[in-house]
């Protein structure tokens, strides 16, 4: 793949120690590589009572989105791809490299993917959740009555994959205008929680049009880590490569690049 090189395991793990002391000690490359296929992870541990599939292969309900995962990019996991996907329906996958078309599926999207991970908080986190918000608006927890709110400002935004239940998959926060939703941000995959930290993805970031430069991306995402660090996990999230204004607001809120993937989805 074309763009930024890959970051060494060791370079990574330097990084992340310099930068970050406040989980020196804690955090080890061995317990980052979890992240090297997160969906997979996450859905044979953490979020194991919604996979469909098998060791092979895995995905979320279709309800809840098509993020999907092979233990390995092998002929039998990725042969295994196919029965995960219903007529008219899509699977998306966070791979190291492009694989060939499952028998029955077409390509449909492909893209770089950048993967970022945030060990500590920077002052503009705790700068974002101090600023007050404008009169009229409030922050607070979604609840399932929002949804169809969330899924519209979604499909809006384009902020990643978000069907009629992904807000199930962890805690959500909104700034509401009235009963208007004008920006959110909520918790994704969970890799395996037996490990210590656990390792929880940010995502779902997006703000309509209309609420656009006024910094609730960065105090929402500097509230959802609240929620992540009072658990004692690290969060990270992933971002397209070619987004530059969103990895420019995830770095100063402290996030690091760990890794990049090549993204493909299929449809059937």
């Amino acid at each position: 793949m074309g763009g930024r090189p890959q970051i060494s395991c060791e370079r990574r793990a330097s990084r992340c120690r310099t930068q970050c002391p406040r989980y020196h000690g804690n955090v080890t490359e061995a317990h980052l590589s979890l992240l090297d296929n997160p969906i997979y992870h996450a859905l044979g541990h953490a979020h194991a009572p919604l996979a469909i599939g098998d060791a092979r292969a895995r995905r979320y309900p279709p309800a809840i989105g098509p993020l999907a995962g092979i233990r390995e990019p092998t002929p039998e996991c990725i042969a295994a791809l196919p029965a995960l996907v219903e007529p008219g329906d899509t699977i998306v996958l966070f791979l190291d490299a492009p694989i060939s078309t499952p028998p029955g599926l077409t390509l449909v999207r492909e893209g770089s993917l950048d993967q970022m991970l945030c060990l500590a908080d920077s002052t503009d986190a705790a700068q974002a959740l101090a600023h007050p918000l404008p009169d009229g608006t409030i922050l607070r927890p979604l609840i399932s009555a929002d949804y169809p709110a969330m899924v519209e400002l979604a499909h809006l935004t384009e902020p990643g994959p978000f069907r009629e239940r992904t807000a199930e998959l962890g805690e959500f926060f909104g700034i509401l205008s009235g009963s208007r939703l004008l920006a959110m941000a909520g918790e994704r995959t969970h890799v395996p929680e037996s490990t210590e930290p656990g390792l929880t993805e940010v995502s779902g970031v997006c703000t309509h049009p209309d609420a656009r430069g006024r910094g609730y991306a960065h105090t929402l995402i500097a509230r959802v880590h609240q929620q992540i660090r009072a658990r004692g996990h690290i969060p990270y999230l992933h971002s397209w490569s070619s987004n530059a204004s969103a990895i420019a607001v995830y770095q100063r809120l402290g996030y690091v690049l760990r890794r990049r993937f090549h993204l493909q989805a299929f449809r059937r």
